[in-house]
């Protein structure tokens, strides 16, 4: 085992949360080191902006806030000091010009993440003015700490040990574990004494109780539903209703619509066993509208072509119906066209972890102190997704993960300002 000389910061997580750490303290002064298991940086990130980057989101602060849920008290002083507005400042100090679409997302002008990302590392690694070069070790994975007190990386050529005066953990939740999010982590705090709430998959899909017919799964599997409301309830009364649109998987439904829905449902499967839905596929007909075409004499047509004729249902929307309504009520025109309207949907499980697009749970709150260095441990922080929130899509996710490493950079330079200042190094043997 190689031990390095000693180093200022220690940042192991290469996403949004763990760069903008490395940023923040870098441009104090202080010599910066991130690590990370991947042979490149911001890999999720990435990917994330494959379909088009969504940085933030230009909704009002308050409501922008209400987003976060359960924790949006926990939330607000850190999307208060780092917010949407200065996600794009941010954004634009590399380079990057943004603008607000229809749905008052932000995202930047070419719609790309690379260049973003790669304006970046560039600034990182090259700061001027009074900032101090970040370095980067790919191919270092964390994996726990040393009897001394020292960080453990397995590298491709050796175990290294590396002592930090100050330790950051940016390592995200347990989705995408392929991109390095793999939740490896959580024993690791727990044998520490830091409180971790079980990781859970959010922005999710699910399975439907006792799965689709092999006909719908065949035919339909990866078809949206457009234009469509769905409404839950939970046992507490919380009512989640919204239009949208989403898809059917072999086993199930994901999409924008369901990820929106799917923290209460996924709350709901854990209380009860099971998650109803219930489907408007005529959002836009009033339920009096929806049995007067339904009860309208439709002579020798079949039911199909008459619900196609009378109400544009057809595709994907007659397949539910004819999946989900048994014959004798297809055949009832008022029992019907009140389906139509609630056509319940009941829900088995959350799909794993692993393939939600982030998780939920983490490293709990009261473990940590406002500049989110962990109570019981002075000198090492938590950011990004590895924290105890949970956000749906469009902006609230990385907005949050930039959020939360402003806060913990401008928190490892609190803390080591208030401590003695032992002579810096900067290089790490392996």
């Amino acid at each position: 085992m190689n031990t390095d000389t000693r180093i200022d910061v220690a940042v192991i997580g290469g996403g949004p949360a763990g760069l903008m750490a490395a940023e923040v303290t870098s441009r104090a002064g202080l010599g910066v080191h991130v690590f990370d298991g991947m042979p490149s940086v911001g890999r999720k990130f990435l990917l994330a902006g494959k379909g088009g980057m969504n940085l933030t989101h230009a909704e009002p602060l308050p409501a922008f806030v209400g987003r976060y849920g359960a924790q949006s008290d926990r939330m607000r002083p850190l999307l208060e000091s780092f917010g949407p507005q200065q996600v794009r400042h941010w954004a634009a100090g590399l380079g990057i010009d943004t603008f607000v679409g229809s749905s008052q997302r932000v995202f930047p002008t070419d719609m790309k993440a690379a260049p973003l990302l790669r304006a970046w590392l560039q600034r990182l690694r090259h700061p001027g003015g009074n900032g101090v070069p970040v370095s980067f070790h790919m191919r270092h994975r964390w994996c726990g700490w040393h009897e001394d007190g020292g960080l453990l990386f397995d590298t491709p050529t050796a175990r290294l040990r590396v002592n930090a005066r100050a330790t950051v953990l940016a390592l995200g939740g347990m989705s995408w574990a392929r991109l390095g999010s793999d939740g490896a982590w959580v024993p690791w705090l727990q044998a520490a004494g830091i409180a971790v709430a079980p990781l859970r998959p959010s922005n999710c899909g699910f399975d439907v109780i006792d799965g689709w017919s092999t006909f719908f799964a065949d035919r339909f599997a990866g078809q949206p539903f457009k234009s469509v409301v769905i409404r839950a309830i939970d046992a507490s009364g919380q009512v989640f209703e919204r239009k949208g649109e989403f898809v059917a998987t072999a086993t199930g439904v994901e999409g924008s619509l369901i990820y929106a829905a799917s923290g209460l449902l996924r709350d709901e499967i854990e209380r009860s066993g099971r998650a109803t839905l219930e489907l408007d596929l005529l959002p836009d007909r009033s339920a009096d509208q929806v049995l007067a075409q339904v009860s309208h004499p439709r002579g020798s047509r079949s039911l199909s072509s008459h619900l196609k004729s009378r109400l544009g249902l057809d595709g994907i929307k007659m397949a539910i119906v004819n999946e989900r309504v048994d014959k004798e009520t297809l055949h009832d025109p008022a029992r019907l066209a009140v389906l139509l309207k609630a056509l319940p949907i009941t829900l088995a499980r959350p799909r794993p972890v692993d393939e939600a697009i982030s998780s939920a749970g983490g490293v709990a709150w009261s473990a940590l102190d406002d500049g989110l260095m962990v109570r019981t441990r002075p000198g090492l922080f938590c950011a990004g997704e590895m924290l105890d929130w949970e956000a749906p899509t469009g902006g609230y996710l990385l907005t949050a993960c930039l959020a939360s490493g402003v806060r913990v950079g401008d928190g490892v330079v609190a803390h080591l300002r208030a401590g003695s200042q032992p002579d810096r190094a900067s290089r790490i043997s392996e």
